[in-house]
């Protein structure tokens, strides 16, 4: 069950692959991601030595939140990958010019998890084909919905 998705991802974003991963919260963050008090229009994904980690996701507090804890919104979070994941991503943001953007936020099993692509940047040029075949694939579905009907 997703509960938000980056689609500024997929407008800037050539997506290449896909890697689920978990991500290590606070109580109050779990509690404000069930809500869907979260955002990841402006968030990334960097690698700092071989650790992953998610930077500029917001999470808003809820307003019940415990008045001893401090919420920051916008903290950084460690992202939990396997090892041979891990190497993996790194020899392709270093070497092959890779970045690493958060897809989407979902559940699996009762816990949330964040879907991260393997991305190359889009030049303008490619952002306008894509626009221009969205629109011709709407106009021609709506062509056919008109004809049969």
């Amino acid at each position: 069950m997703s509960i938000v998705e980056n689609k500024k991802a997929f407008h800037d974003y050539f997506i290449e692959e896909r890697f689920e991963a978990g991500l290590v919260l606070a109580g109050w963050e779990a509690k404000a991601i069930r809500a869907g008090r979260v955002q990841l229009k402006e968030a990334y994904v960097i690698l700092k030595g071989s650790e992953v980690w998610l930077i500029g996701c917001h999470i808003s507090a809820l307003t019940t939140a415990s008045s001893h804890v401090q919420p920051d919104p916008i903290r950084t979070r460690k992202v939990l990958l396997h090892g041979a994941e891990i190497r993996k991503l790194i020899g392709k943001v270093e070497r092959a010019g890779y970045a690493l953007v958060p897809l989407n936020l979902h559940f699996t099993k009762g816990r949330v998890k964040l879907d991260i692509g393997l991305a190359k940047g889009k030049k303008e040029f490619d952002k306008r084909d894509t626009d221009k075949k969205r629109d011709w694939d709407r106009e021609k579905a709506q062509l056919m919905r008109n004809k049969r009907g």
